[in-house]
Parts: C-alpha cells; structure tokens; sequence
C-alpha cells in the first residue's frame, strides 16, 4: 500500500514539472525571432506586438473562467486538456500566415491561462504535507524551462533547419509530453465534482469584496508589471547607455537565472512561517537596491543590479503564488483568488511596457520611466506586507 501511494506522489510531481514547463516557454521562445517571423509575415510592428500581447491578455480576461471549469469538471481534467489545447496552439501558430498566428496565439494564450490558474489549487489540494517544495518545483520548472527557451530560440531554428517555424513550434512535443504523463490524473479522486461544487458555494463575487483578495491581486499586478517592463525594456535601455545587443541579452538573462534558486527556496520558507512579512521586506530591499543601481550607477554595476532585481522578482513570485494557498481554505477558494489575482495583474501587467515606453517618449530620458519603476517597487513592499498576515480572504 505504501509502495502505491509513493507511486501516486511520483507520478503527480512529474504531473506538477511537466505542466509547468509548458507555462512560459511558448511565449519567451518568440521575441529572439519576431523580427524573423515579421519580415516573412510582412507584418508591421503593431502586428509583431501582438503575438506576445495577444497571450498576455488571454490571461487577463480568461483566467477567470478556469475555477468554474474546474468546479464542473475537475481540477485535472481541466489541466489535461489545456495541455491538449496548447499543442494544437503551437501547430497552429506556425502554419505560416498572420491568421493562424493570431489563432494560435489565442490558444496558447488561453491554455496556458488554465495552467497559470489552477496549478496553485492541484498542489494545495494533492499536497497537503509539501506545499512549499511542490510549489517551488512549480516556480523552478516554469522559469527554467521558460529561459532556456529564450535562451536557445534560434538555435533550435537553425538546428532543425526550420527557422522561426522550429523556434517556436518545436515546443508543442513538450506539451503533448506533459499531457501523456497527466492521464493518471484524469481518473484521481482528488477531490470530486460535487465537493468542488459545494466549495464553490464561496462565490467569486464575495472576493471580489475581500479587501485580502484585492491586496493580492494588486501585488500579483505589480510585480508582473515589474517584471515586463524589463522584458521589454531592459535590453534597450542598455544599448542606449552603449552596451552591445549580444551583451544586453546576456544581462537580461541574469535576471531570469537569478530567479531560479529563489523560485525553489522562496516557497519552502514561506510555507513555514506564519507571517511572511520578512520575505517581503527582503524583496523589497533588493528590488530598490537593485533599481537604484541602474539608476545612479547605469552600466557600471548592472550585473549587481540586475541580479538583485532577477532575486528580488523570483521571491515575489513565489509569495503570490503561496499566497494563493496559505490565503484560502479550499482548493476551489483558492483556484478562484488564483484567477481573480491573474486575470486583473495580467491586464495591469500589459499596459506597463506601454506606459514605461510614453514616459520615455515625453522625457527622453530613461531616468523618469525607472523612477516610476522605483515606485512600483515601493508600492510592492506597502501591499506584500498587508497580504503576508496570516489570515484568510
């Protein structure tokens, strides 16, 4: 009997790693070939945009949809064919015109909304006992998996011989990969339909009046906004300041291979501390650190600086997606604060790159839009300090 529940656990946490590698890659593997994609696309710059945007805002408006798709179906099943979804995302994606790279986008968008939401609420549900270590291999496996896709875009293009074509759409054998080793969770009871439905009886519409929840939710916002402005921007900034592409990417990705070890680490101290208060102010501080650095110190110090950023993002994301978990008291709760958190943060995250780039355009000078980036760091430690009390939304 021991033997087959050690089995279950086995086959669960490689459930838990392989969806999760599926939850970025398909998105960070893009930017390093968009210029390849649009100038075979003929596609203009507001088109390029928005094959990395379209994704985005799927998670904005559809995130919500996954905890009621979750209540009727179950939370695997939902997770299981939103693997099957994304792959046929990637096929889509590149069949070679501007229409089925839009569709595919939307789908790829909307799958991977699914996973972003309810991950957080299989692991509170089949992990009772290992919150923090299964959520860190969440965390870990999601931004890993994500940078080396950055990382190896076009290398994987040139590789397979097929271009941007092999750059992004290689990544559909991972999802059907993932897809194969989650059947087991088609037929696990972890929690039955009528139980999800009766959890459910917590109604969306009484978080939407938990302040807690809307301090999450506020907190999830900024910090996604913290980091796609860096996404977007850092790389820019560094050449205006003369430092070369190749060496501006390189320093970007320091930023995501800092995140790494936090992303594991962050979530196994924060599930044992009652109040999480410590961890924020220590985001908090890098952060600043970090931003002051570029600011006054420019390239001189920037791989300092942006290490301390890449931690600083690491660890809060691992505290909103604990908060997710050590904030409610279902798996269904807190599915519905997971999607109510990514669905308003993912639509305030998208907007920040705009803004950052008009602050820039009005004040020719990188020194103000940072300064707002300042801001929202500050603004992150006021909200990560009121959702680090123990309590429930």
């Amino acid at each position: 009997m021991r033997n087959r529940i050690n089995w279950a656990v086995v086959v669960g946490v490689m459930g838990v790693f392989f969806i999760s590698a599926n939850l970025r890659a398909a998105i960070t593997s893009v930017g390093p070939v968009i210029s390849e994609i649009s100038a075979q696309l003929n596609m203009s710059k507001f088109q390029s945009g928005l094959v990395t945007t379209i994704p985005l805002l799927a998670f904005g408006f559809l995130s919500v949809l996954a905890p009621k798709l979750a209540s009727k179906l179950g939370v695997g099943k939902v997770l299981g064919f939103a693997m099957l979804l994304l792959t046929a995302g990637l096929l889509i994606r590149i069949q070679g015109s501007i229409g089925f790279l839009f569709l595919g986008a939307a789908l790829i968008g909307t799958a991977i909304a699914m996973g972003n939401v309810l991950m957080p609420a299989f692991i509170k549900d089949r992990f009772v006992g290992n919150l923090g270590l299964v959520t860190g291999i969440f965390t870990v496996s999601m931004n890993l998996v994500g940078a080396l896709a950055a990382g190896y875009s076009i290398k994987i293009g040139q590789l397979t011989g097929w271009g941007w074509k092999g750059s992004i759409g290689i990544w559909f054998i991972l999802s059907l990969i993932a897809f194969l080793v989650w059947i087991p969770q088609f037929s696990q009871k972890n929690k039955t339909v009528q139980k999800l439905e009766n959890e459910s009886k917590e109604t969306f519409g009484s978080l939407l009046k938990s302040p807690l929840a809307w301090c999450i939710t506020l907190f999830m916002g900024l910090q996604s906004c913290l980091f796609y402005m860096l996404v977007a921007w850092l790389p820019v900034i560094l050449q205006d300041w003369g430092m070369s592409k190749e060496q501006s990417g390189w320093t970007f990705s320091y930023v995501q291979l800092a995140q790494l070890p936090i992303t594991f680490i962050g979530p196994i101290l924060a599930v044992r501390m009652r109040n999480q208060a410590p961890l924020v102010w220590l985001t908090a501080i890098s952060l600043l650190l970090g931003t002051i650095g570029i600011v006054f110190y420019k390239t001189t110090y920037i791989v300092p600086s942006v290490l301390a950023i890449g931690f600083s993002g690491g660890l809060a994301f691992s505290l909103v997606m604990m908060f997710f978990v050590l904030r409610t008291k279902s798996s269904i709760r807190a599915a519905q604060l997971s999607g109510m958190a990514q669905s308003f943060g993912y639509l305030i995250a998208a907007c920040s790159p705009p803004l950052f780039g008009l602050i820039y355009d009005l004040t020719l000078d990188w020194t103000y839009p940072l300064l707002l980036y300042f801001l929202l760091a500050f603004s992150l430690l006021v909200l990560g300090l009121i959702a680090s009390k123990n309590r429930y939304v």
